[in-house]
Parts: structure tokens; sequence; C-alpha cells
């Protein structure tokens, strides 16, 4: 198991799964805190997201370089792009409740923050467990 670990680039992988936690991590703060109603703490958790899905998408393009994967199509390779890269809209779409959220005090907005989030989490679970079981 050690050789195969070794045979692998580290610093693409390293910092893709790195970024991959942190964005997880991050959703799930984010929704944690909308729950206990703290609209600023939310939005700061979205925020950090942001930095977490661009080191995200720089790492797995790079393992996809140095892998030769551009032409793969393998399932767990297709959905975590389709996850991925459309699911930066819902992220910002959230940031953008949250921010609403966080100036009104308006709980239509963070009930609006609450379901983006969550439903961002999810998308994000189905593209971690993909990747973790390359599906095939």
């Amino acid at each position: 198991m050690t050789v195969l670990a070794v045979s692998r680039p580290f610093w693409p992988l390293f910092l893709h799964v790195l970024g991959a936690m942190t964005l997880w991590g991050a959703v799930l703060a984010a929704i944690v805190l909308a729950a206990a109603r703290l609209p600023r703490a939310t939005l700061a958790a979205l925020l950090v997201a942001v930095p977490a899905w661009a080191l995200t998408l720089g790492g797995g393009f790079w393992i996809e370089s140095d892998e030769g994967l551009g032409n793969s199509s393998a399932t767990w390779l297709t959905l975590g792009h389709n996850v991925l890269e459309p699911g930066v809209v819902v992220l910002l779409l959230a940031i953008g409740c949250a921010y609403w959220w966080a100036r009104s005090g308006k709980p239509a907005a963070g009930r609006a923050a609450v379901t983006l989030t969550v439903l961002y989490l999810v998308l994000l679970t189905v593209a971690l467990l993909a990747m973790s079981g390359k599906w095939s």
C-alpha cells in the first residue's frame, strides 16, 4: 500500500482533499450556525468555503492533468465535475442569501440560505461518496 501511495503525485491529491474537506466542513458549519440563528457567522463560514472550493477544483484539475484523466468517462470523475463546477452557483446564492440575512435580519433570507446550504452539502456528500468509492 505504501508503494502505491508513494507512486502517486502527492501535492495535487493533498491539496484537492484538503480543499474538499475544508469545503465540506465550512458548509456544514454554516448549516449549524444558521440553525443557531447566527447570520454573520453563517456568512463567514460560507465565505471560507469559496477559497476551499477553488483549492478543490484546482487540485482536481492538477490531478486530472498529471494522471492523464482528461478523456476519462469514469462516473466518479464526471460526477465530481458535475457537482463541483456548477455547485459554485449554489454556493454563491447561499452567500448572497446569508449576506441578505445578516444585513436585514429577515427570516425568509435565513431560510433561503439554509435551504441552499443544505442542498449544496447533499451534493458535496454525493460527490464525496462517488470519489471515495470510485463508482465505475
